[in-house]
């Protein structure tokens, strides 16, 4: 088996600020012809920003889709052209007021593999300064310090629902548990 599928022809059905919408019709390796309903994202940034105390700066927000407050990791969308680490820093900047040092990339998360091309690149820091917030003017957040094993033990108990951020916080632990952080 190659596991490949080749792309036919790709339809716009949305043009948003953030994404797009597309239907293709691609073609599988037995030669049957299928439809691919594919959204375009610029993909994101994510920080897990740990205090010299071992605390997560986590925030939370009003997330419209799911019509309730998420606690997650400091996290943006890439701007057109812009490079994913100085992404990074400008949301842990905007939405954390700090900067930091020790940058530990986490890698990459494909949250939705199955109709979505977003990539999340992740990272890991310590905080090296404090200053003040300066978030979108229409982000309203609240920053919150959580122990780190405390973060870990909320995402075992499915507190935190938003993936980017248990995979942040996990990957953290594991390197702070391994010296490497």
């Amino acid at each position: 088996m190659k596991l490949t599928e080749k792309t036919l022809e790709q339809q716009y059905l949305f043009h948003g600020r953030i994404i797009q919408v597309r239907l293709d019709k691609a073609e599988l390796e037995n030669g049957a012809v299928v439809n691919r309903e594919v959204v375009e994202h610029p993909g994101g940034v994510c920080i897990a920003a740990l205090t010299p105390e071992n605390e997560l700066l986590l925030v939370r927000q009003f997330r419209y889709p799911y019509g309730e407050v998420v606690l997650e990791l400091p996290a943006g969308k890439l701007e057109k052209g812009e490079d994913p680490f100085e992404a990074m820093k400008r949301e842990q900047k905007e939405e954390t007021g700090t900067t930091g040092t020790e940058y530990v990339s986490l890698g990459n998360l494909y949250p939705t593999p199955g109709y979505t091309n977003e990539i999340i690149r992740l990272w890991a820091c310590r905080v090296a300064s404090w200053g003040e917030q300066s978030p979108d003017e229409d982000e309203f957040i609240e920053v919150e310090r959580i122990p780190l094993q405390k973060a870990v033990e909320m995402v075992m108990e499915n507190q935190i629902p938003d993936a980017k951020t248990q995979i942040g916080i996990l990957k953290t632990a594991a390197l702070v548990q391994a010296g490497k952080l």
